[in-house]
């Protein structure tokens, strides 16, 4: 299973946080992390195995998207940061449009990750 993680600047240390309290599951042999560039770079320095993608701003959300679409990711974690504006807010709802299209689930904060890494963890 292929898993992508997102991060806000003011999200990624939760991110990294949400990756270590599950660290166990995540470092399975069935399970595949990408991420967009600096989310990426933070959860390698963690100690995780993640193919990187460019940086959102710079396209990493739309090459995650094109990967959702193809069916190669099963699985979106994007902690947004709610408080903040963003830039690239379009890239943003098309990721968000494309996991709905092509039903994906995708978890905007920790709460909601949880509950879809629970759920992975029942069916290995």
């Amino acid at each position: 299973m292929e898993i992508a993680i997102i991060a806000h600047d003011g999200k990624k240390a939760d991110m990294v946080q949400f990756l270590n309290k599950n660290k166990t599951l995540l470092l399975q042999e069935n399970i595949k992390l990408i991420a967009t560039g600096t989310t990426g770079s933070k959860a390698v320095n963690a100690g995780f195995k993640v193919k990187r993608m460019l940086s959102g701003p710079m396209g990493g959300d739309a090459q995650i998207a094109a990967r959702v679409a193809e069916g190669k990711t099963e699985m979106v974690f994007f902690f947004k940061d709610p408080l903040a504006s963003h830039a690239h807010e379009v890239d943003i709802n098309m990721l968000i449009r494309v996991c709905d299209v092509h039903n994906v689930p995708l978890a905007t904060n920790e709460a909601s990750a949880q509950l879809l890494l629970n759920a992975v963890a029942l069916q290995l």
